[in-house]
């Protein structure tokens, strides 16, 4: 039997889908599924629809799909579903006019231990600084972006090769959890949230990545540079461009590695040895384990040295 609370759900990715089907199979009655409209995609072109809405459909859930969100057509279409709470997850920028509207309020899952890592890609940003733990808060929305009271949080354990993607995967089973639990407390009544606390806290943040802060930067220690590569795999990916000495440059994405500050190279030299890739950095090498060269699959440093002699080849720092 559906729980006695009416939810509207927001979202886009994988990620969101995770959480979405978590409420569903908790028996929790959602009646309607905010994502984004359609849009053209990949070389032909063709029409893509969201994760959120290919589940949606699967599940015979009402779907929203508003190129506005302060649209009047939108507005009066939400608020004829009666719902008693919005859950927001990898999803837009909320008016005030929608996060406001339910009475029991509107919470977000962040991919965070707010206060910290306020922003757009929050499990980049911790795995690049070489954090030890993270975690999920939900918080209910208010005017300001990440802000808001703090229902609940959990952490989790960063491991020392763990990429951003290996915490993103992990971090969605653990969000759901968080989620559905915050929803039974809003059932129960049991709400009591807490403002977030950042008098004295050095709060650091997590702007949106772009290929320019995506760049390889060979003037840091071997530990920074093997976080910032973990931080930005499988996407958008680290990235540097390189030399051959008779001229041409490409263009290397580089996606797995090991820090190796014991093995001396010089600062952007590549060497092979015993079947291994390494790259020189400030203060000794890293091993890269799965690479990307441009025009060419991503692979294995292994597989791919066999058919191209990379210590051949330089960076261009």
């Amino acid at each position: 039997m559906e729980k006695d609370l009416k939810i509207v759900f927001m979202g886009t990715p994988e990620f969101a889908v995770t959480i979405l089907d978590k409420i569903i199979q908790c028996d929790y009655n959602v009646v309607g599924v905010v994502t984004v409209p359609d849009k053209p995609a990949g070389r032909g072109q063709r029409i893509h629809q969201s994760a959120v809405k290919q589940y949606a459909l699967q599940k015979g859930v009402p779907i929203l799909q508003p190129d506005k969100l302060k649209s009047s057509e939108f507005i009066s279409e939400l608020e004829s579903l009666c719902a008693d709470v919005f859950v927001v997850v990898a999803f837009r920028m909320l008016p005030e006019v929608v996060w406001a509207m339910p009475p029991k309020g509107t919470f977000n899952l962040h991919g965070s231990l707010l206060p910290q890592y306020r922003g757009a890609a929050p499990i980049n940003w911790a795995v690049i600084n070489g954090e030890k733990k993270t975690g999920v808060t939900t918080f209910f929305l208010n005017h300001d972006i990440d802000t808001g009271a703090i229902i609940m949080q959990r952490e989790m354990e960063i491991g020392e090769n763990e990429t951003a993607g290996d915490v993103h995967d992990r971090m969605m089973h653990v969000g759901a959890d968080v989620v559905v639990d915050t929803l039974e407390k809003i059932r129960q009544g049991k709400i009591s949230a807490q403002a977030q606390e950042t008098e004295g806290v050095t709060i650091k943040h997590a702007p949106k990545l772009f290929r320019e802060n995506c760049q390889i930067n060979l003037h840091c220690d071997s530990l920074t540079l093997h976080n910032f590569i973990r931080g930005l795999s499988p996407y958008p990916a680290a990235w540097m461009e390189i030399v051959h000495p008779s001229g041409p440059t490409k263009s290397l994405k580089i996606y797995v590695t090991r820090n190796a500050p014991d093995h001396q190279l010089t600062k952007g030299s590549f060497q092979i040895e015993d079947g291994k890739l390494f790259l020189g950095t400030l203060n000794g090498s890293i091993e890269i384990i799965e690479l990307q060269l441009e025009g060419k699959k991503r692979m294995t440093a292994s597989d791919f040295i066999l058919g191209f002699r990379m210590d051949e080849w330089k960076s261009i720092s």
